[in-house]
């Protein structure tokens, strides 16, 4: 899973709005709303939309400030917008709709490649996005896995994106504070409004955030994560700043954010709790039914519907499973398949002591990867990462892996989040999988080459597809042995359960939100189909319940790109050069996967 992807840290603002991570495009459906064209032709028609991409991108980011700092721009690092507000969503969509005209005003027929792309990808981003400004999300904004309270802490922890380097950038903070406390106190009114309305979160899950925001509600600020950067304050910085920070840093910790946290905390215990919703699924929620239809669609960028993502699904379970049976034959087990999941589960030969073993286990494969990868690949990114243990706040609603891509100017690098809470919860046999999905070849590796790209629009740079990226992470799990991993027989098999547990998410999300599933029947689904420990199903399906069709993204992603694959190779035969096919994949950065299908087509037909 990734974390925090680009944006990703942004989503906890809104609950079941996909971020431009999420958002397909329709090659040749969407066009601008204007119904007078403005004749002209291709090559002046391509410079003002440029224009107009990067005018719309600039504009966006002003609106949305933590998308900038996302980014490494940080010229509005002192703001924390409340997106939850009314003027503010009234102002996005007021933007959104702006540029859909101006774009539409453009006779744009005879745009080729990666111009017409551009345009198809930026209308279609607009329009998607006022489809889901008409869902009304911000009456939910919260659970106990987006959850904006968590995310800044990440950010005021000096953990995060947020810099901490200078005094302005701790100027800037106590700017960014203010913001947030108002957002909280907007978050809470909108969640009055959704208790009125029927657009609840789930009790099981709200019950889950109350230790979140307990951890930042303390009676001694320096025990504050907010405090932090105090203590690891820059020895630069003369001693009147020093005192002045200090001073600002204790009296808004004590005055603003702590009470800003007991009072959500106590709202949703006293109030919001008792209010919630006893059902799991999307289909508790007025309308849920057609939000969740949206959600399959904006995330799969397919036309699939739940009930065929459902089927897929299960003939996908049950392939792998058959899969396994030769991983058990090979190391001589006696038993059938829950027999050696229970083993699996339980000897100790497969489990560290200690979380940091954990990071060190990682830290050992990271070493000597790239020049393994570069027997499939023709480059390797220049951006390095950093493997860390989740933090303790979130650990225990947090997935097992998780990736944060570096900054562009490569003053940040990324960050692969490893989960060390329940140490007995993270097998051996499962980190080479997942180090191929949150690393090398995956999220790492496509993440920060798409950052190398030249010449691409913002929007389209700092943009994305979750089909798309996730599909690839998974697809790069598929690659372990090509690059000299998953030799021994178990991480193979960890790398089979991985791509199990991405067929599971196929069947039990679209049983949460189009089936009437609940919790329980989620559960009993993975145990009886995977060798999971309780800490992870459950923290897995409740994943489920707060981001409804984003786990749909993984299978479908990866289905597509190894389609893809065996078409080239068989319709080029000893043409085939997998180099050749995995550039035509990343080079442009994240696709839709219908424009991902449409370009290897044309690829394939260009050297045939």
């Amino acid at each position: 899973m990734k974390l925090i992807r680009t944006l990703a840290l942004i989503a906890p603002l809104v609950l079941l709005a996909c971020n431009r991570e999420d958002a397909p495009s329709t090659a040749g459906q969407i066009v601008g709303v204007s119904e007078t064209p403005v004749t002209s032709s291709s090559s002046e028609a391509v410079v003002h939309l440029n224009e107009l991409y990067e005018e719309y991108f600039e504009r966006n980011l002003e609106l949305n400030p933590l998308r900038a700092t996302f980014i490494g721009d940080n010229r509005w690092n002192d703001r924390f917008p409340n997106t939850l507000g009314p003027q503010h969503r009234a102002a996005q969509k007021a933007l959104w709709e702006e540029y859909l005209n101006k774009v539409g005003s453009f006779d744009v027929s005879g745009l080729e490649g990666q111009d017409r792309l551009n345009y198809e990808m930026f209308t279609y981003n607009l329009n998607i996005d006022l489809e889901g400004a008409e869902i009304p999300t911000y009456l939910m904004p919260i659970n106990q896995f987006r959850n904006p309270a968590n995310f800044f802490v990440q950010m005021g922890s000096g953990s995060s994106v947020q810099p901490f380097n200078t005094v302005q950038d701790y100027d800037n903070f106590l700017g960014r504070m203010d913001g947030f406390v108002v957002m909280l106190e907007q978050a809470r009114t909108n969640m009055r409004e959704g208790i009125e309305k029927g657009y609840v979160q789930p009790r099981i899950l709200m019950e889950k955030v109350i230790p979140q925001l307990e951890s930042q509600v303390v009676e001694n600020v320096e025990d504050s994560a907010f405090y932090r950067p105090i203590r690891n304050m820059p020895e630069s910085f003369s001693a009147e700043d020093r005192s002045r920070l200090t001073d600002a840093y204790v009296d808004a910790i004590g005055t603003k954010l702590v009470p800003a946290y007991a009072a959500m905390r106590d709202f949703i215990r006293d109030e919001y709790i008792p209010a919630a919703r006893d059902t799991d699924g999307l289909e508790g929620v007025p309308g849920g039914d057609k939000i969740y239809a949206y959600l399959v669609r904006r995330t799969t960028t397919t036309d699939m519907t739940p009930a065929e993502i459902h089927e897929l699904g299960l003939r996908e379970v049950k392939r792998i499973k058959g899969e396994m049976q030769s991983v058990m034959d090979e190391v001589g087990f006696a038993g059938d398949l829950p027999a050696f999941f229970e083993f699996l589960n339980t000897d100790p030969q497969f489990y560290f002591e200690n979380g940091q073993q954990l990071i060190d286990g990682y830290k050992a494969l990271k070493d000597g990867v790239r020049e393994k990868v570069m027997t499939l690949f023709y480059r390797f990114p220049k951006a390095d990462f950093e493997i860390r243990a989740v933090e303790p706040f979130r650990e225990k609603s947090a997935a097992g892996g998780s990736y944060m891509r570096p900054s562009p100017d490569g003053s940040r690098p990324g960050v692969f989040y490893a989960n060390t809470y329940d140490i007995k919860a993270r097998p051996k046999w499962s980190m080479e999988s997942l180090f191929l999905h949150e690393a090398i070849p995956g999220h790492h590796f496509q993440g920060a080459l798409t950052l190398e790209i030249k010449g691409l629009p913002r929007f389209r740079k700092f943009g994305g597809y979750t089909a798309y990226s996730e599909g690839w992470a998974l697809y790069a799990e598929s690659l372990g042995k090509e690059m000299g991993m998953l030799t021994d027989p178990y991480q193979y098999f960890g790398a089979l359960n991985a791509e199990l547990w991405r067929a599971i998410r196929l069947v039990v999300d679209t049983g949460l939100h189009s089936k009437g599933w609940t919790r329980e029947q989620v559960l009993e689904y993975m145990y009886a189909n995977s060798p999971t420990k309780p800490a992870r199903a459950v923290a897995e399906a409740e994943r489920y319940m707060a981001i409804p069709s984003q786990a749909l993204a993984y299978k479908v992603g990866q289905l597509k790109i190894s389609e893809l694959r065996a078409r080239a190779k068989k319709a080029l035969g000893k043409n085939f050069n997998i180099k050749d096919f995995h550039a035509q994949v990343l080079d442009d950065g994240p696709v839709p996967l219908n424009v991902l299908e449409a370009k290897i087509d044309r690829w394939i037909a260009d050297k045939s």
